[in-house]
């Protein structure tokens, strides 16, 4: 992460939860000096602009007026955080979620609120949110609130999903990184559920010997973390091993956290599958703000 550009690019549609992830990108970008790109999609594709339809340029106006005023109001959410970051902004006719994918490309980091207007954030899973967490090239933070409520929490621990796969070694990296920045503790968290087998006759639980199997897995956890507290003094950890479906134990981790990062796919998933369950659960359901990291955003 340390490496990409000093940008970083959130997407804005005038709601409370857009409003609440500008306020988390100053944050970061005034913290590590960084510089905040707030970006607003128009969609004139998708309003059939230029496209010989009576009417659309009144609209295209009204549509143009109504971004540059979500623009205005975030600048001045950005200035309220630091009336010195350095902050652009930009309105292009394009549609959010290629355009922040391409933003991505040269991103230090993306951000998104949970819910909107139907801009930028509307449903996760299956609109502009949900493509850019699955094909965003630098880590997309997704901003969420206590219980569903519009309160980011700020305080708390970073919490991390530890499988053993390529993007949780990603995501490991980028939670001591955000764990030491924000001079929080870190819970590793490490959870593995019953294995399933399944034949003609239906499903059949196997149950190996779990004394045996939870050494194998803290063995596993100690591996994954050993050499970062080294390279991290200054974060305190705590490692938590449960016998549970990871999404259950993240889930319940981000209840006290600030932050919970995990890998876009863990150990688990199917080829195909760009989002990982254990990550899909946070994205739609954690009780703090979730950083999805990627294989790709890797330099």
């Amino acid at each position: 992460m340390k490496d990409r550009n000093r940008t970083v690019v959130v997407g804005v549609d005038g709601s409370g939860a857009s409003m609440a992830a500008v306020a988390w990108a100053a944050k970061v970008a005034s913290a590590r000096h960084l510089e905040l790109e707030i970006v607003h999609g128009l969609r004139s594709t998708e309003l059939g602009q230029d496209g010989g339809i009576a009417g659309t340029d009144v609209l295209f106006d009204a549509v143009r007026q109504d971004g540059d005023r979500v623009v205005a109001g975030s600048r001045k959410v950005a200035a309220s955080i630091d009336e010195d970051l350095v902050v652009t902004a930009k309105t292009p006719a394009e549609s959010p979620a290629p355009l922040l994918v391409g933003l991505s490309r040269q991103a230090r980091m993306v951000v998104v609120g949970a819910s909107g207007s139907g801009g930028f954030t509307g449903m996760l899973l299956g609109t502009t949110a949900a493509t850019l967490v699955n094909h965003a090239h630098s880590p997309v933070a997704v901003i969420r609130g206590r219980h569903g409520t519009a309160h980011v929490p700020e305080s708390g621990p970073v919490v991390v999903g530890v499988d053993g796969s390529a993007t949780s070694e990603l995501a490991i990296a980028a939670a001591f990184e955000e764990a030491s920045f924000r001079g929080a503790p870190l819970v590793a968290v490490h959870a593995w559920s019953d294995v399933t087998y399944e034949d003609f006759y239906g499903a059949v639980r196997i149950m190996p010997q779990w004394e045996s199997a939870r050494e194998d897995e803290e063995r596993l956890l100690a591996q994954r973390l050993a050499g970062w507290q080294e390279k991290y003094p200054d974060v305190g950890i705590r490692r938590v091993l449960c016998r549970d479906r990871p999404r259950h134990a993240l889930l319940e981790a981000a209840q006290t956290a600030q932050l919970v990062v995990a890998g876009n796919r863990g150990r688990g998933g199917f080829a195909g599958m760009l989002l990982g369950s254990a990550s899909q659960a946070l994205v739609q359901h954690a009780a703090c703000t979730v950083l999805v990291v990627r294989l790709e955003s890797r330099r």
